[in-house]
């Protein structure tokens, strides 16, 4: 078996047990194995078949399929892009990159950091459940979104001068996350997977996943095979 049909296989709890102490308290980065960026279905056929699905299985995916999801949802697909930086699969206000996908997996809550491509630990320990909804803490993967605001340029410089009005943050931070989600929609259809976007407990995720005055929890997303 060569490396692709591994990474194709092994889950991702399987992977995730060799990256903590025994205790289960220091997790470690998890350098995600490169997307595939070829094959499925038309972007057409996943449109026909994009819906929300509520009923997930809570059986692991292989750590490739979570790979390919996280690239879908807001990976790098260029390593130019405007502003200075990379290019994402999902568009931002001035290329501002506000949104960070917070992962929720059952050993611990990951960044995504797309450069690296890699998940970076953030706190060890199930937090799934504040997905907020019934059946969506035990889905497999809970993507969280979370803006954080100290990532728009608010220099003099900037074209868009507005972008430091609250409000104007607020309608670019929300139109910003309905780009990523309809991403996870659109390749959960094509790989036949299961998505559900919905609301979380935004006041207890706070402290839990360590953010920062300027950074707010919005919505998650749920993943994983259909029940």
């Amino acid at each position: 078996m060569d490396r692709r049909t591994f990474l194709k296989t092994v889950s991702v709890a399987a992977v995730m047990a060799g990256t903590g102490s025994a205790f289960g308290q220091d997790l470690k980065p998890v350098v995600l194995p490169g997307p595939e960026t070829d094959g499925g279905m038309s972007v057409l056929a996943a449109l026909q078949m994009r819906k929300t699905t509520r009923n997930i299985s809570p059986k692991e995916l292989p750590l490739q399929t979570l790979s390919n999801l996280l690239w879908a949802a807001f990976g790098v697909n260029r390593k130019a892009g405007s502003f200075g930086k990379p290019g994402r699969t999902a568009p931002s206000a001035s290329n501002s990159q506000e949104i960070d996908l917070y992962v929720a997996l059952p050993k611990g809550v990951y960044i995504y950091d797309a450069v690296p491509h890699q998940l970076t630990p953030v706190v060890a320990g199930d937090f799934r459940y504040r997905a907020g909804r019934r059946g969506a803490g035990t889905a497999p993967v809970n993507i969280f979104y979370v803006v954080d605001r100290r990532k728009y340029d608010l220099s003099s410089a900037q074209p868009d001068r507005s972008i430091g009005d609250p409000e104007i943050q607020k309608s670019y931070y929300y139109t910003d996350t309905g780009f990523i989600a309809q991403n996870v929609y659109l390749f959960a259809a094509s790989q036949g997977l299961a998505a559900w976007f919905h609301n979380c407990d935004r006041q207890n995720t706070v402290k839990e996943f360590k953010l920062s005055p300027e950074q707010s929890v919005l919505f998650a997303q749920s993943v994983g095979y259909p029940g």
